[in-house]
């Protein structure tokens, strides 16, 4: 036994020993990817299957909201009219497209129904005025200034369709500005937690939707559109078209960039939402600002008057009663 120990203690055969192991060992590192299952191709099978599962679903949905927009075609006697009298080469405008669909009308229903004001209006009020102005009214002025009056109404219908297009957008606007920062927290949450901008979008899409139903409605739009379209960019080009707002167009520059780079989406999403806050934030200071000479005119009518009797009035019944 000790002649045994002694052998297997001599240097030259630990070295040999040790020699073997570490021959071992490398041979084992070099072969373990070699052995090592491929995960790979079936988490891309997985992933492309959730991606054409995502496509239908948006294609189903885009299909049903376009049935419903065939539903709202305009009365048959506007597109008549329109097409007889060719309103689209006369007062047909991309400007006049893109406010529809800033204000929230899409399809041609829309834009057939503003087409027809457009014509209708002016010649309504050509006939409406000077019943009012001659007639009902009987104005005592000269005939000239009446006629003017008549015209200016005329002008004031060739208006009207542009400016309830702009209140629609303004006000569309407001809302979609209000909950925008909001939505973009919560897409940079969906992102840093490893969620698809598509997944994303709509997530956002279905939370936002309590405050405000026209940034949920774009958002749902864009998840539709980057799932059919070639380009994915082009979604993010019409989302910032469709709101005409300088954040909104910030950040889908960013997602731009991004989609073409690779670069990193969460230090910019953080950043765009606090800048969106600040906006919101300053737009609330400036009409804190605004409300001091607001109220000037209201306190000189109705305050002051009110304040006045009540601080003289008891000196106005002294005097009354000692004379």
């Amino acid at each position: 036994m000790s002649s045994l120990i002694e052998q297997y203690l001599d240097p030259r055969i630990l070295t040999m020993v040790f020699a073997a192991i570490a021959a071992g060992a490398t041979v084992l590192t070099l072969a373990m990817p070699l052995l090592a299952p491929d995960t790979l191709n079936k988490r891309m099978k997985a992933v492309a299957l959730e991606r054409e599962k995502i496509r239908q679903r948006e294609r189903e949905r885009l299909a049903q909201s376009s049935k419903i927009l065939l539903r709202q075609s305009p009365r048959a006697y506007m597109k008549t009219i329109v097409d007889n009298l060719d309103l689209n080469k006369w007062l047909g405008q991309e400007e006049a497209r893109a406010m529809l669909m800033q204000a929230g009308y899409r399809g041609q229903a829309p834009y057939v129904t503003y087409l027809f004001f457009r014509m209708a209006m002016p010649i309504v009020m050509m006939f409406v005025a000077p019943f009012y102005i001659f007639i009902v009214l009987d104005l005592d002025y000269p005939t000239l200034m009446k006629v003017a009056m008549c015209i200016g109404a005329a002008y004031l219908g060739v208006l009207s369709p542009n400016l309830f297009l702009k209140n629609a957008i303004t006000r569309r606007q407001v809302s979609i500005k209000r909950a925008f920062p909001d939505a973009l927290d919560l897409l940079l949450i969906c992102i840093e937690s490893g969620m698809s901008v598509e997944a994303g979008f709509r997530k956002v899409s279905e939370e936002v939707g309590s405050q405000s139903v026209a940034l949920a409605e774009e958002f749902t739009l864009t998840t539709a559109e980057l799932s059919y379209l070639p380009d994915r960019r082009q979604a993010y080009e019409n989302l910032a078209q469709r709101t005409g707002l300088d954040g909104v167009k910030a950040v889908c520059i960013a997602l731009q960039q991004a989609e073409r780079y690779g670069t990193p989406l969460g230090n910019t999403m953080r950043v765009l939402a606090q800048e969106n806050r600040d906006m919101r934030m300053s737009e609330a200071e400036k009409k804190a600002a605004a409300l001091p000479p607001k109220l000037t005119v209201p306190m000189i009518l109705f305050f002051l008057p009110v304040l006045f009797i009540v601080i003289l009035g008891p000196a106005a019944i002294r005097v009354m009663a000692l004379h």
